[in-house]
């Protein structure tokens, strides 16, 4: 404290101020790895998931040629309308449910990444999916034969859990698509036409 004391003010807030930008700078360093972290999990494990949960939606309803096609205004519109969704029934839930534990190790990865390049609000995202995730593998090792959602739709505390990760993965998607869209465009193409080419196939 004494070696500080002696130190000038303005040279102490010069000190700080260089801190700040080289922690911005890095922080800016690591979100572009993990964008392209991202872009990969995406095209990849993540793939039927993202189909499922699209092709269950019945509010808002959205195709991947419409995310390609749109301006930026149309997307960020999109992500505006995503923060109410709804589904076209509670059995059009379950695939979608059981392609988030089938990712199970997408999770994982993604906390590790998390804990790796210290964003914490992706750690307690991930927290949050592992424990639901926990939840149906539970449920469905009791129960094979049952659907998950019929027992979340007799829990409150279940069914607002299932039904804020499923929205969340649609609203994350389109965040994503916006964040591509922004910085790189090129990226965005080619993700969402290959997941377009991909729905037309399985169609």
């Amino acid at each position: 404290m004494l070696h500080l004391a002696a130190i000038p003010l303005e040279v102490l807030v010069v000190v700080f101020i260089v801190e700040k930008f080289l922690d911005d700078r890095e922080n800016k360093e690591k979100r572009k790895q993990l964008m392209y972290i991202k872009s990969c999990l995406f095209r990849s494990e993540m793939r039927h998931l993202f189909f499922a949960n699209f092709s269950a939606l019945e509010y808002p309803a959205v195709s991947m040629q419409q995310i390609k096609n749109s301006s930026l205004d149309g997307l960020r519109k999109m992500r505006e309308e995503a923060n109410t969704v709804e589904y076209k029934s509670l059995e059009e839930m379950e695939p979608v449910i059981m392609e988030y534990v089938s990712a199970e190790s997408v999770w994982q990865n993604f906390m590790d990444l998390g804990i790796g390049y210290g964003f914490d609000e992706i750690v307690q995202d991930m927290t949050y999916i592992l424990h639901f995730v926990h939840d149906v593998r539970i449920f469905k090792d009791r129960n094979p034969d049952k659907l998950f959602i019929h027992e979340a739709a007799r829990n409150e505390r279940l069914m607002r859990k299932a039904r804020t990760i499923l929205g969340d993965g649609i609203r994350s998607f389109l965040d994503y698509a916006i964040e591509l869209k922004e910085k790189q465009p090129d990226l965005f193409y080619d993700i969402i036409s290959d997941y377009e080419l991909s729905s037309q196939i399985s169609d």
